[in-house]
């Protein structure tokens, strides 16, 4: 891989929102949106103090209640709503095993926008964060997250036969493309720390997959999950080759985990205490296998070592 390029003084940063429909993702996504303003009003009528650590006491009533809300973006693989309404994919899966541990059998899910995540938690509109967020300091800066439960490299959604040759976001910005990716994604920075000029945020990846096949953008960017989910089953498009980020000559690791209010250390460490059991055991890659995850998507970094 080439290394990274400077990057510019000015960056232009092109946002649209698709006028597709299709798909359960943006049907999801739309519904998600609703509800988001309705849930608030019924949210935890207690609110910790910003800061403070609330102890035990959010488990506590979550165990009481017998349910627990979640945060999903309506992003497959890694959370959304399936045919018969029900959340799955990789976050909700483990969600649902660790909190049944926990005690709390019934998972509800609020589908947001992948940029309402962050503040629909501290909003209380849901509990935890569970859409495969991306653990790092910008982030951690604003709430507490359980270790990682997968390590990803990245990809491009690209036109069939890859005509430009991409291998990575130098080949992007040496070229002078459009490179497209989604709401609040790593992938903005990484494309601009390789010198892109041109970035087109679109809501999610099947938003992506329509500006490439309407020649809107040369590529899009996401996980290698994700990308490779997206293309599946239509010629007219393809997969690059995974490849590691790099930003400011170091690698930029693309590992995800759950997020937590900052008030809640001690409901995140009990959730964490689980998720570290079924993660040395192996169970975590019988659960996430279904949605594409590989043992070369398991990792042992910590959120301590991200956040870093």
């Amino acid at each position: 891989m080439a290394p990274p390029r400077e990057k510019p003084r000015s960056i232009q940063r092109k946002s649209e929102i698709s006028e597709t429909t299709k798909g359960v993702s943006r049907r999801a996504l739309l519904a998600g949106m609703a509800a988001f303003g309705a849930l608030g009003a019924a949210g935890c009528s207690r609110v910790a103090a910003q800061g403070t650590v609330e102890g035990g006491d959010l488990l506590d009533r979550l165990r009481e209640s017998g349910s627990v809300k979640i945060g999903i973006a309506s992003e497959p693989p890694f959370g959304y709503i399936d045919d018969q309404g029900e959340p799955t994919g990789e976050a909700p899966e483990v969600a649902k095993v660790i909190f049944q541990r926990l005690g709390v059998d019934n998972v509800t899910p609020v589908p947001v926008e992948f940029s309402a995540l962050i503040p629909g938690l501290k909003a209380q509109q849901f509990d935890v964060v569970s859409a495969g967020m991306y653990i790092n300091p910008d982030r951690c800066a604003q709430v507490l997250f359980s270790d990682p439960d997968y390590l990803m490299l990245d990809s491009f959604i690209v036109p069939a036969g890859n005509p430009q040759g991409l291998r990575d976001y130098d080949d992007v910005a040496e070229q002078g493309l459009v490179l497209a990716t989604g709401q609040a994604y790593a992938q903005i920075d990484y494309a601009e720390a390789a010198g892109v000029r041109d970035v087109l945020i679109l809501p999610d990846q099947v938003a992506g997959l329509d500006a490439v096949l309407q020649g809107r953008a040369h590529a899009f960017a996401g996980t290698n999950v994700t990308v490779n989910g997206v293309v599946e089953g239509n010629d007219r498009v393809e997969a690059i080759e995974p490849f590691q980020p790099m930003v400011d000559g170091e690698p930029a690791y693309g590992a995800g985990g759950f997020a937590f209010r900052p008030s809640e250390k001690n409901f995140r460490d009990a959730f964490n205490e689980e998720l570290l059991r079924i993660r040395e055991s192996g169970e975590l890659l019988e659960i996430v296998a279904p949605f594409g995850f590989t043992e070369a998507e398991m990792t042992d970094l910590t959120a301590e070592e991200l956040c870093r």
